[in-house]
C-alpha cells in the first residue's frame, strides 16, 4: 500500500510514446507545485516514494515516470532516450497539467536534466534540486568503472564486477546486473529494503530499452560548452552530494555547485541513492529549499514562557491493534495522577482516534496527515495470515511520512516530554537523525526483537538478524536518545532467543537496557464482584456467554465467520450458550452471515469488562486481549495470524509462561474442532500465573520522572 495515492494519473504522448505521469495534492494548485524530472529508465517515479507523500502536504506534486519505464511506453530505439526527448516530456506534462512554473527536482542523469529545462525553458522553472548529478564535464569516470565504461559493446570473455555493464551480458542477466550496481549505489549497511525496492524497479525494463539509452546523445559533448550552458542557469539551484558515491565523482558534482553558484548540502558517509536512504534529510532539505525561491511565508508560531504554561507530554500508540491504547490511556490517566498539571495530546490514527475522541482526550489535529499503518496492515493480510515482519518492511514509505508529519509538529509547537509506544518510525528516524531530538523520548514496548518464520529460510534469518543488528547498533550509538527504554511487563516475559549470529540474546539485552513495569491494563474489575458485572452488562446467571473478538483491525475477519460458523455445534455441546460477536470498527458488523442466536456488535466501548464477565473467549493472538483475559481468569481459546512472529512467539511464549489460553491453529481448526475446544476450556478449570496489577503507575513514574 502507498503511504498517499495519486489525485490524477494520466499519460501525454510526444513522438507516438506516452508519458506516464501521477499528480498529489491537486487541491493545492494554487500553489508551488514540486516536478520530479523523469528519472533514468533503470527504476522509475516510484524511487521518490519517501518523498512524494510528505511533500503534497506542502505542494503540488508531479511525479513523471521516464520513457523505458513505470507507466510510460518502452522504445528501443537510442533517439528516443536524447536528452531533449526528456526536456521536451517534462515540459509537456507541465502543459497538460496547467503547470506554469515548478521547481524541478532530479537525481544523477535527470538531474542534469532538470538543469537543461531550467536552461532551455527558464520561464517555467523556479529552481533545480540536483541530487547525486551526473553533468557532462572533463571529470573521468571512478577508477573502478573506467576500464568497463570503454568495453561495454566489447564481447568479452568473462563478466565480473563493473564488467557486468555490458550490453551482452545485459541481454542474458538483465536482472543480475541491476543487483549488482544497486548494491553499488546503496554502500550504507543495512539497506536491504531500499535494495529490493530499486532491483525491482530496474526489473521492470529490460536490457533493450537500457542498451537503448546507454547509446543515447547527450544534449552537448562538449564540456566547455556544457559548462557555459550552466553558469547562464539563472535560477537557483540545491546540489545534495554524498561523500559515499560510487556512480558520480566527487569533483563532478563539487563542479556544478561551483558552476552554479548552489546551495551545496554534503552527505557525509552516503552513497548514491539518499533519498531512499536518507530519506528524512532529503526531504527537510527539498522542503526548505522550495520555501526559499517560492518565498513561502511560514505557518505562524506561538512561543509561551515554559514557566507560563502546563507540561505538555506529546503521546504516540501505535494503531496496530487496540490493546495499544487502552493501556496507554491507563499510563495517561495514572500520569495525570501523578502530575495533575500535565497536558497530555495525541499523535495517532484510525481505530485509535475514534477510541481517544470517545473518551474526551485531546488528538492533535496533525493526526489527520498520518498515513494508515492498520490499513498497511490490512492489505498485507491474507486468510488469517499475516507476515508481520514483511508487512513492516513494506511499510517504509508510510513510516516516513509519518515522521514527517511527526518532525513538521515538534518543529513548530512545543511539547516537554514524547512517549512512543511501539512508534517504530520515531525511534528508527530518531536514531537516523539525532539532531532532531527536541525534547526527551520514552520508548515504550512489549516484544524486543524480530524473529524469522521457520518456512522463511536462510533470507529471512538474515533479515531479521540484519533488523536486529541495526536496533543494537542504534543504542549502543546514541545511548542517551532514548531517555527511557520501558518493557510492558516483566524479565520472563522476554523470549530467551538469539538476535543473530555475533549478537546477543534477546533477553540478555533487554534486561540491559529497559525498565520493566510488569503487564499495563485498565481498570480491573474486582473478581469477587463478577456477578454483579454480569448483571449490569446484561448477561444472565444462566447463560454461558462466548465473547468473540478480532481488535481493531480487519484482520480477523476469517477466524470470526470460522467460529460464527461453529455455533450450532457448540450449543449442542454448552447448554445456555450465547455467543456475543464484536467485529472491531474496521470489519462491518453487516459483512457476517450469523445464525440466530449469534448477536454482533461493531464496537463494544467497554470491552475489557466484558472480558472480565464472560465465561469463555475466543481471540486472535493479540497480547492486550489476551492478558485481559489471563488477568481476568477467564479461559479463552486464541488463534495466532499465521506467519506474524508477534503472536506467534513472543505473545504465546508470555502466554505459556502465565499458563494462559489454548493455542489453536486456524488452518486445522474447522467449525467441529472449535465447538468441541470451547466445551473443554469451559469444563478445564484455569490455573493462571497471577499478573500483578500496579503496572501502569510504573511506567507512569518513569514517565513522569523525566518532566
Amino acid at each position: 500500500m502507498r503511504a498517499r495515492e495519486p489525485d490524477q494519473q494520466g499519460y501525454v504522448e510526444r513522438d507516438g510514446l506516452r508519458i506516464g505521469y501521477e499528480t498529489f495534492n491537486d487541491a493545492g494548485a494554487a500553489g508551488p507545485t514540486v516536478v520530479f524530472a523523469p528519472i533514468d529508465p533503470i527504476v522509475h517515479s516510484r524511487a521518490w516514494k519517501a518523498q512524494v507523500p510528505y511533500l503534497a502536504q506542502h505542494f503540488r506534486v508531479v511525479t513523471i515516470d521516464p520513457r523505458g519505464n513505470g507507466r510510460s511506453d518502452r522504445p528501443t530505439d537510442p533517439g528516443a532516450y536524447d536528452d531533449a526527448a526528456f526536456v521536451g516530456d517534462t515540459v509537456a506534462v507541465m502543459d497538460a497539467l496547467h503547470v506554469e512554473r515548478a521547481v524541478l527536482v532530479g537525481i544523477c542523469l535527470s538531474a542534469w536534466q532538470a538543469l537543461l529545462t531550467a536552461s532551455a525553458h527558464p520561464d517555467r522553472v523556479l529552481g533545480v534540486v540536483a541530487v547525486a548529478p551526473w553533468i557532462r564535464d572533463e571529470t573521468p569516470p571512478l577508477p573502478d568503472r573506467l576500464a568497463a565504461v570503454e568495453r561495454f559493446d566489447d564481447e568479452l570473455a568473462s563478466y565480473e564486477g563493473w564488467f557486468t555493464m555490458n550490453r551482452h551480458y545485459w541481454r542474458d542477466n538483465w536482472p543480475s546486473y541491476a543487483a549488482f550496481f544497486f548494491a553499488q549505489m546503496l554502500p550504507e549497511p543495512h539497506s536491504t529494503k531500499q535494495l529490493e525496492d530499486v532491483v525491482g524497479f530496474a526489473c521492470e525494463t529490460d536490457a533493450a530499452c537500457m542498451i537503448a539509452e546507454h547509446h543515447a546523445a547527450r544534449w552537448t559533448e562538449d564540456p566547455d560548452e556544457a559548462a557555459a550552458l550552466l553558469r547562464e542557469i539563472d535560477r537557483p539551484v540545491l546540489v545534495i552530494q554524498g561523500t559515499e558515491d560510487r556512480c558520480q565523482p566527487q569533483a563532478r558534482m563539487q563542479g556544478l555547485a561551483e558552476l552554479t553558484g548552489a546551495e551545496h548540502l554534503v552527505l557525509d558517509g552516503a552513497g548514491h541513492l539518499p533519498m531512499a536512504r536518507d530519506p528524512v534529510v532529503i526531504n527537510r532539505a527539498i522542503k526548505r529549499f522550495v520555501d526559499r525561491v517560492t518565498h513561502a511565508t511560514p505557518p505562524p508560531r506561538r512561543w509561551t514562557r515554559p514557566r507560563d504554561r502546563r507540561p505538555r507530554v506529546l503521546y504516540l500508540s501505535s494503531p496496530i491493534g487496540l490493546g495499544h491504547v487502552r493501556r496507554d490511556l491507563a499510563i495517561a490517566d495514572a500520569m495525570r495522577e501523578q502530575r495533575p498539571d500535565l497536558e497530555v495530546q495525541w499523535l495517532t490514527q484510525s481505530p485509535v482516534v475514534d477510541f481517544l475522541e470517545r473518551r474526551g482526550e485531546l488528538v492533535h489535529p496533525a493526526s489527520r496527515l498520518l498515513a494508515s499503518e492498520s490499513g498497511h496492515f490490512e492489505a498485507e493480510a491474507g486468510e488469517h495470515d499475516l507476515h508481520a515482519f514483511d508487512a513492516v518492511r513494506r511499510m517504509d514509505e508510510v513510516q516516513v511520512n509519518n515522521f514527517m508529519v511527526f518532525d513538521d509538529l515538534v518543529e513548530r509547537e512545543e511539547f516537554d516530554l514524547w512517549v512512543g509506544d511501539e512508534a517504530w518510525d520515531l525511534d528508527h528516524f530518531l536514531h537516523e537523525n539525532p539532531g532532531l531530538k527536541r525534547a526527551p523520548f520514552v520508548w515504550m514496548t512489549d516484544f524486543v526483537g524480530w524473529v524469522p518464520m521457520a518456512d522463511g529460510g536462510d533470507r529471512e534469518e538474515f533479515l531479521t538478524s540484519d533488523y536486529n543488528a541495526e536496533m543494537v547498533e542504534h543504542v549502543a550509538r546514541f545511548p542517551a536518545l532514548r531517555d527511557r527504554s520501558v518493557f510492558v511487563g516483566d524479565p520472563g516475559d522476554v523470549v530467551d532467543l538469539p538476535l543473530g549470529p555475533g549478537l546477543p540474546g534477546i533477553r540478555e539485552w533487554t534486561e540491559a537496557h529497559y525498565d520493566f513495569t510488569g503487564y499495563v491494563m485498565g481498570r480491573r474489575p474486582d473478581p469477587s464482584r463478577r456477578a454483579e458485572l454480569r448483571d449490569r452488562l446484561g448477561y444472565a446467571d444462566d447463560e454461558v456467554v462466548c465473547l468473540v473478538s478480532v481488535g481493531g483491525s480487519g484482520v480477523g475477519a476469517p477466524l470470526l465467520r470460522r467460529v460464527v460458523a461453529a455455533h450450532a455445534e457448540a450449543g449442542r455441546h454448552i447448554d445456555g450458550l450465547r455467543m456475543v460477536v464484536v467485529t472491531g470498527p474496521r470489519i462491518p458488523p453487516e459483512s457476517l452471515d450469523v445464525p440466530p442466536g449469534v448477536e454482533v456488535h461493531g464496537f463494544l466501548p467497554d470491552l475489557d469488562l466484558h472480558h472480565a464477565a464472560c465465561d469463555v473467549a475466543v481471540v486472535q493472538g493479540g497480547l492486550g486481549t489476551t492478558m485481559e483475559l489471563t488477568a481476568a481468569g477467564r479461559p479463552f481459546l486464541y488463534f495466532p495470524l499465521a506467519h506474524h512472529f508477534e503472536q506467534q512467539v513472543h505473545v504465546r511464549h508470555r502466554l505459556e509462561r502465565h499458563r494462559a489460553g489454548r493455542a489453536l491453529d486456524y488452518q486445522t481448526a474447522d467449525p467441529g474442532l472449535i465447538a468441541d475446544e470451547l466445551a473443554t476450556a469451559l469444563r478445564t478449570p484455569t490455573d493462571y500465573l497471577p499478573v500483578p496489577s500496579g503496572g501502569a503507575d510504573r511506567a507512569a513514574r518513569l514517565v513522569t520522572e523525566l518532566l
